[in-house]
């Protein structure tokens, strides 16, 4: 790693927290949420909350302090708190949020494509008149196959990220996220604020948080709270690592991710209270908008909510604020992962103009498949998606190769205001590996594919884009080569810095 990469840090803990929120904060806070909620109401909210502390904040609190104790990007910090034998699984933590951040920069460009639709609704209102569900579902088809403005966008999308961040993290990160989160904030409370002023918006709110005590009995519900905080939160991508690399000396290692945390949460929430009021605003019964909603649309962001905001007064330039939202969120995230590459590539001693040049190569090349065809974008978020629950589980690893109690008291508490209880973490520790084990054979035995495994005809059926066959082959590619370059990615990474 250069002596340049080496002094750069954040300027002060707000700028921590905030890139700490923008890594978070992302399109799963305004897309995934509000569907969820609606699906199981409050129930679902007391779950979501509950794994926030036993999932989340254990991972994120181990994550910060390996970053900031090493000062090393995720393959060189994690070797170094894990052990040596263990490199490669700092190798996996990488490359699976790599294979997320190259197909990241598309959801973005997906958010720049409705902002450029509803921005023609509110410049010429007489097209809301031919708006439509099947309208919508058409454009989604449209920018999701094969369309080279997507695949721009996506160019665009990556360009823009590496630019921000060449220069450092101070200059790049910390400032685009001073920028980038109170103003994400503020739009989505303007658009919760019109949802709830609406004559039935109001109900939408009781109905978020009405709660259903059978529910507390039903698995499903449980296995959709934990994987939404896992997923949200940003536990066990290595993202909090990077950030945390680039802390200052004494940073306050619990109170940080307390904030980041809950402050993500408290963004779904306000998403959540943008959302469903707006279906109780529109919907013809309360009926109607509760059916609809349990109804679990996977595509209400794009093919719903343009109509949802259409039909209320000012909607059209309500859903355009809200597109807007999204797309910044979604780029808030992608910045934070493009830094773990330009980080990956500082500590193999690329200067840091070289190493964004990198990034931004391997970003658009590896990105283009998913820009262009929505399969290959739904198998590698199918992939790498659940790919984060093994990463999680090897940072969970790392904490006990030092001893749970040691690694708390030596690692967190050491520069932390707050003290968590150590019953608190050690159960969190305990338990996250059998839940995260649990969590990755429930997740592949849904039947998403019609042959998980293997094809009619006998072969394995790696090229489905929901198989197990393709989650396997993919993780064991990745998995060998870390174990073959163990060593030279220990030397490379470790040793020779």
């Amino acid at each position: 790693m250069t002596k340049q990469e080496n002094k750069q840090q954040f300027s002060s803990r707000w700028g921590v927290i905030l890139a700490s929120l923008g890594m978070a904060i992302g399109a799963g806070n305004l897309w995934r949420f509000p569907r969820l909620a609606g699906q199981y109401g409050g129930t679902f909210i007391i779950l979501w909350f509950l794994f926030l502390f036993v999932w989340s904040i254990p991972i994120l609190l181990s994550e910060f302090s390996i970053g900031k104790k090493y000062k090393r990007g995720v393959i060189s910090a994690f070797a170094q708190a894990a052990g040596k034998k263990y490199t490669w699984m700092g190798f996996f933590i990488t490359l699976c949020t790599l294979g997320i951040t190259f197909y990241y920069s598309v959801v973005t460009a997906w958010g720049l494509s409705y902002v450029g639709l509803t921005f023609d609704l509110v410049k010429s209102p007489q097209l809301l008149e031919g708006l439509s569900q099947s309208f919508l579902e058409d454009y989604w088809v449209n920018i999701s196959t094969g369309n080279f403005t997507t695949v721009g966008l996506h160019l665009f999308c990556v360009v823009l990220a590496v630019v921000m961040l060449y220069k450092g993290v101070q200059q790049g990160l910390e400032r685009v996220n001073k920028i980038l989160i109170p103003t994400l904030l503020i739009l989505i409370l303007l658009v919760s604020a019109v949802a709830l002023s609406t004559e039935n918006g109001p109900k939408g709110l009781v109905y978020m948080f009405s709660i259903d005590p059978d529910l507390f009995f039903n698995s499903r519900v449980w296995i959709e709270a934990v994987t939404q905080s896992a997923w949200s939160t940003g536990a066990g991508w290595g993202l909090m690592l990077t950030i945390a690399s680039y802390s200052r000396e004494k940073e306050d290692v619990t109170f940080n991710i307390l904030v980041s945390g809950i402050g993500n949460n408290i963004a779904s929430l306000i998403a959540g209270i943008a959302i469903l009021p707006s279906v109780f605003a529109i919907a013809a019964s309360d009926e109607q908008a509760i059916t609809f909603l349990q109804s679990g649309n996977t595509a209400l962001t794009f093919t719903i909510i343009p109509l949802l905001f259409a039909k209320i007064p000012y909607g059209e330039f309500l859903g355009m604020v809200f597109f807007v939202a999204f797309a910044m969120a979604a780029f808030s995230s992608l910045i934070s992962m493009t830094e773990l590459c330009i980080r990956t590539f500082t500590d193999l001693k690329f200067d840091r103009t070289k190493a964004s040049i990198i990034t931004a190569l391997l970003c658009m090349i590896f990105g283009f498949p998913s820009a262009y065809s929505l399969d290959f974008f739904s198998n590698q978020d199918w992939v790498w998606g659940l790919g984060l629950l093994i990463s999680g589980i090897f940072i969970v690893f790392a904490v006990h190769k030092n001893g749970i109690s040691s690694f708390k008291k030596n690692f967190i508490d050491k520069d932390s205001s707050v003290i968590l209880p150590n019953w608190m973490y050690k159960t969190a520790m305990i338990v996250n590996i059998p839940i995260g084990l649990f969590l990755i054979w429930w997740w592949m035995s849904q039947g998403y594919s019609n042959n998980p495994w293997f094809t009619e005809e006998g072969q394995w059926n790696m090229i489905d884009v929901y198989s197990n066959a393709t989650i396997v082959t993919q993780w064991s590619i990745v998995l060998l080569l870390g174990v073959l370059f163990n060593k030279w990615l220990y030397k490379k990474f470790v040793e020779a810095n």
